[in-house]
Parts: C-alpha cells; structure tokens; sequence
C-alpha cells in the first residue's frame, strides 16, 4: 500500500540536511532530471536520489507516494518548462504551433526522462494548464466542441509521440547514434538506381532530412488540416 503523504504544510524538514539544503519537491524533481540525464532510468532510485540530495531515502516519502508519483511529477515539471515564458498572441494557429514545439522541446532537452513520461498522465497543475490553453485556443478560434476534442487529441499525441521518437534517439550512445546517421549516406546514398529507383533519386535529401525531427513538419500538416476544417465550416 503506497504512504500516505504529507501535507503541503508540514512537508519542510524543520532543520537542513546536512550539506545545509532544505528538501522541497521542486528540489528533488530538479535533482532527480539531473540523475537521469548522468546515469538513465536504472540509475533514478530512492537510495541514491537520496544520498544525491543528502537526505535519509525516507525523506521522500514525505513528497511523493513512491517513485511512480515522482515519475509523475518529473513529467509535470518538463510541462512547466514548456509553458515558462509563452504567451498567448491570439492567433490560433500560431499559438498551437508555439506550445507544440515548446513541449517538444522540452522533453528532447531530458531523453532520459522523456522515455519514462511521455506516455503517462499526470493529472498535475502544468499538465492541466497546457490542456486547458489548447482547449481554449481551439474553442476561441470557432471549433465546434467535438472537432477541439479530436484536434487537441491528436496535437497533444502527436507532439509526445515525437518527443519519445526523438528523445530515445538522442539517448543512444554517441557511437550508436551517428552509425545510425550514417547508414542513410552508407548505404541508401549507394544502392542501385535499377533496383531501388526512388530511394536512388531522393538519397541526397534523404541524407540530408532522415538525421533531423519530423516533428515541425508534421505539425504544420496538422495545423494545415485544421485551418482547412476551420475555413468549411
């Protein structure tokens, strides 16, 4: 059965810990984004986070239910990342395309991270206001409610779907990672045009676009579907 936890007010330790730190959620979360980009998902446990922050593991309980709820509040941090600086211009499209790439953004900038949270639900304060803002920004724009419910489902899926593509790739060892890039020069760059004729013309370009995200592309195809729906109605 997970611990309870603590209430928010009485969560603060009433003295530091021993290095002189003073424990708050945003204190382990942040600690915690730092273990996994040095050492990955098996090097973010309890006992180590909790030497990390110089603290009893314990201590942690006193924040989260167990390590699934921190997971959960690591994703929320990286959201509020994302939303930390935009504002709204009023112009749908524009403000999708901003929160799209921002939340995108966000994620490829932890891999380690990403690869433990994109696919979760957090139900936490960042997360709630994201969906909320593109809720509202397709509402306002004159979606009909069933159409803001379909677009904002796919926009917010296919912004996390491609933070995990991309982020698993830039977790990849370094050696790894650039013989992957490598095979579109190695090897499709050098196939047979009788054989494989449009792999053969297109192998320049695809050498150039395959290393890079698709996910700005994609977006615009999707915003481009929606001012279509938009200008039918």
């Amino acid at each position: 059965m997970p611990k309870p936890v603590v209430p928010e007010e009485k969560r603060r330790r009433r003295r530091p810990t021993k290095s002189g730190t003073v424990l708050s959620e945003r204190l382990i979360v942040e600690t915690a984004l730092r273990m996994l980009r040095e050492h990955g998902s098996s090097g973010l446990t309890a006992r180590r986070l909790g030497l990390a922050l110089d603290a009893d593991p314990s201590t942690l309980y006193r924040y989260f239910r167990g390590m699934d709820d921190l997971t959960l509040a690591i994703g929320d941090a990286l959201i509020g990342q994302a939303l930390d600086g935009w504002e709204r211009t009023g112009e749908w499209r524009a403000d999708l395309r901003a929160v799209g790439l921002r939340v995108h953004a966000a994620y490829v900038a932890h891999p380690q991270a990403a690869a433990l949270t994109t696919s979760r639900v957090t139900g936490r304060p960042n997360e709630l206001a994201a969906d909320e803002t593109v809720l509202d920004v397709l509402r306002t724009a004159g979606f009909p409610l069933p159409d803001t419910v379909r677009i904002y489902h796919a926009f917010i899926d296919q912004a996390l779907a491609f933070a995990a593509l991309d982020a698993a790739a830039l977790a990849l060892p370094t050696d790894s990672l650039r013989a992957d890039e490598d095979v579109w020069r190695s090897t499709y760059g050098r196939l047979p045009r009788a054989a494989y004729p449009r792999i053969a013309e297109a192998a320049p370009l695809l050498a150039a676009r395959m290393v890079d995200s698709a996910y700005p592309t994609a977006l615009e195809m999707l915003l481009d579907s929606a001012a279509a729906q938009l200008e039918a109605l």
